[in-house]
């Protein structure tokens, strides 16, 4: 069996067993490590030497959870709770549909802003959604759901509109990868080749809608106490959340640092005397055990990337599912697809994932006739499938961050599963689509 089916097929299975990401991630680096022919010795060598990949995420993602507290401990969370609380008190059960309606269409929003108007990826989520929980669960609204549209705005954006994330993603990684494999890519419109795939998501997202329409309890007084229900806050305080919130972007975007952005944000609650020098360091530390389960995760991930690599089985398996295309495109452009998938859930990044099948896959395209704008749709979104549905991707730990601050959100079940099921399902069939009709 391959090294990588094997791996990622064990790592999914034991997920979904509900063993921790992270113990699954490990079994399954070592299960496709001994197969891979690496050997234990060499499969903890490749493991530990792909650790470090992702620490730079862990801790950026460590600063921020700090930082969320701190915004909590200023009471901005409060005030944005009780204007929402406002507005369902003010509109009763005949209004609340309307104020459910733009909670979802404000999250949509930054979602998609996150990856090109200011893009800050996933940085947003634990700052915006925690204080949003309590009114998100007043009005009983399936945290699926709000995971599925978080999801939808931080993926579609970057595999369609080549802005911010998606230039780096279309033009820089995509289109720089198909012309390096040999394919010319002049005059060709990115949008115009994702379109169709884009289309697929967005019919993922309206089916989401309807899965999750129903109500959804969840304990009120969990989300209390996460969220210091005896703060109290005033306008100065608020203010100075405000600045925090603007130096911490501003810094981000200037420096292309997290890390330095979410500690220049709780630097600034700390000075103004928001957060007293003697609270300051159980709410770094309180901030940091809310963000450190998503950090391990980012930090097994990178070692189980790592593994893969190094048993040099990730092209053995593009090689292999050549064999069963013969000369058919249909079955050839179902293949190339699912391999993305495969590769793209357990390496958990589309942006790794278009390099390593581009070289083979696009050669491939040009042997089975597929037209230069066919491939380039065909590549991208083979890279784009398992972004959503990996458990180790940045599109389901991030939406998981915010949405499980009180507990009550199971990463695997709540946001793996249905971004699987709503987003990867209608991507392959689209995704085909477009690889037989451009």
């Amino acid at each position: 069996m391959n090294a990588v089916v094997a791996a990622v097929g064990i790592m999914l299975v034991l997920s979904l067993c509900r063993v921790h990401v992270v113990v699954a991630l490990i079994a399954g680096a070592m299960a496709g490590g001994l197969i891979g022919g690496l050997g234990i010795e060499g499969s903890l060598a490749a493991f530990n030497k792909g650790l470090g990949g992702g620490a730079t995420v862990a801790l950026s993602y460590a600063l921020l959870g700090a930082f969320a507290v701190a915004i909590g401990k200023s009471g901005l969370a409060h005030a944005l709770a009780d204007k929402a609380l406002a507005l369902v008190g003010k509109q009763g059960s005949q209004g609340t549909g309307a104020v459910k309606s733009m909670m979802i269409a404000l999250l949509l929003a930054v979602a998609i802003s996150s990856q090109n108007i200011l893009p800050i990826h996933i940085a947003f989520i634990p700052l915006l959604v925690p204080p949003l929980l309590y009114v998100l669960s007043k009005m009983k609204i399936d945290r699926r759901l709000v995971a599925c549209v978080l999801a939808f705005g931080l993926i579609t954006p970057y595999m369609f509109l080549p802005v911010g994330f998606g230039n780096i993603f279309l033009n820089e990684i995509l289109l720089a990868n198909v012309a390096k494999s040999g394919v010319d890519v002049t005059g060709i419109k990115v949008t115009q080749a994702m379109l169709i795939p884009a289309l697929g998501m967005l019919s993922g997202l309206a089916i989401a809608f309807y899965s999750y329409r129903k109500p959804r309890e969840y304990d009120l007084a969990r989300i209390e106490q996460v969220e210091l229900s005896s703060v109290r806050y005033s306008p100065l305080t608020l203010v100075v959340a405000g600045i925090a919130v603007a130096a911490a972007f501003v810094i981000q975007l200037w420096l292309d640092s997290m890390i330095l952005g979410a500690l220049a944000g709780f630097v600034i609650f700390s000075v103004s005397g928001v957060v007293r020098w003697r609270e300051a360091d159980d709410l770094f530390t309180d901030g940091m055990k809310m963000m450190a389960m998503i950090g391990f995760i980012m930090i097994a991930a990178a070692g189980f990337a790592e593994v893969m690599r190094e048993t040099g089985e990730v092209k053995l398996l593009v090689d292999a599912s050549t064999a069963w295309i013969g000369s058919s495109k249909a079955i050839g452009a179902l293949l190339m697809l699912l391999v993305g998938l495969l590769v793209t859930i357990g390496i958990g990044s589309s942006f790794s994932t278009v390099p390593i099948i581009a070289a083979i896959f696009v050669p491939l395209g040009v042997e089975l006739g597929f037209s230069p704008l066919a491939i380039v749709s065909l590549v991208g979104t083979a890279g784009a499938l398992g972004d959503g549905g990996s458990p180790a991707s940045d599109s389901t730990l991030g939406p998981t961050a915010g949405l499980n601050a009180d507990g009550q959100h199971n990463h695997i079940w709540d946001t793996v599963v249905p971004t699987f099921l709503h987003y990867n399902l209608p991507l392959l069939a689209f995704g085909w689509l477009a690889a037989m009709t451009l």
